[in-house]
């Protein structure tokens, strides 16, 4: 392990995707590493679900249409692409009304070339959305949401309760964890508090950790750990919603990359230090986590 501004820190890796881009950041920065992917995400070109939603709405045109997430709403249209819809696709939306939750979606609208009808400019805020969307008639309009890893329940509630007829486009769909024993291991590392941080580069990953947890009767002390104790570090507010939804404070940095969530943890230790530091005992080396220095 090399010396660096995150010396001495051990962090928990919820990662599947660019995980080990990750823990060589991290490591590079002096860290310790316990990786336990929580989840897989489906490749979109797989995504049957994806494909069947896709072509549903390409028969049967939405009015409405919510981009959440610039990466989401371009990796939809790359797929549907491939699945050689993308043509017929681009034109639907371009017959709704889309919005977008942010400036990140709107530039992957504009990019499209196609045209948001309204913006949350300043904020990813879904209560925005929401409240612009309530704002008008409802009853009976087809509203297709782009979702990407939040499900955004309660969103999406209050659009059916209101009257709409709501389409969920779920561009990246997971599976369960590949390796649970891993991800039982991340959990007593953290319970345990072992680790002093852990980072989230999506929403599903938090709901994977958590799921796990209450699966295997923990779930209580998991967000008690992350509560008090083990910093939640995630990659921007989309991944953050669970942690919210849970009570669980988090860091997050101003722009969604994964340096930015490395730097952010960088400037949280160089400030305030990790409170709650786990034990200076050594994690147990029979562990089926993945433990790298």
């Amino acid at each position: 392990m090399s010396e660096g501004p995150l010396s001495g820190v051990r962090v928990g890796v919820t990662a599947d995707r660019r995980a080990d881009d990750q823990i060589e950041l991290l490591h590079r920065r002096g860290a310790t590493t316990v990786h336990g992917p929580t989840m897989r995400i489906v490749p979109l070109a797989d995504d049957a679900d994806l494909a069947a939603v896709t072509r549903e709405l390409v028969d049967a045109p939405p009015d409405v249409v919510v981009a959440t997430t610039g990466q989401g709403f371009r990796g939809w249209l790359e797929v549907a692409d491939e699945w050689e819809l993308g043509e017929r696709l681009r034109a639907v939306l371009g017959d709704a009304e889309i919005l977008a939750r942010g400036p990140k979606a709107r530039g992957a609208i504009r990019g499209s070339g196609l045209r948001e009808a309204w913006s949350a400019d300043e904020t990813e805020s879904s209560p925005e959305v929401l409240e612009h969307l309530l704002a008008s008639e409802l009853s009976g309009r087809r509203v297709a949401v782009q979702l990407h890893g939040d499900a955004m329940t309660s969103f999406l509630t209050a659009l059916r309760e209101a009257g709409a007829d709501v389409v969920e486009v779920h561009v990246y769909r997971w599976e369960p964890p590949p390796d649970l024993p891993a991800v039982d291991a991340l959990i007593a590392a953290i319970v345990g508090r072992e680790v002093d941080a852990v980072t989230f580069t999506s929403a599903p990953a938090v709901e994977g950790l958590v799921h796990r947890a209450e699966a295997t009767g923990r779930g209580d002390e998991l967000l008690e750990a992350l509560r008090d104790g083990v910093l939640a570090c995630s990659v921007g507010p989309v991944t953050s919603a669970p942690l919210d939804r849970r009570d669980v404070p988090s860091i997050a940095p101003d722009r969604f990359r994964l340096g930015a969530m490395v730097r952010r943890l960088e400037e949280h230790v160089a400030r305030r230090g990790i409170e709650g530091s786990a034990p200076t005992g050594e994690l147990d080396p029979t562990s089926p986590a993945t433990v790298r220095s």
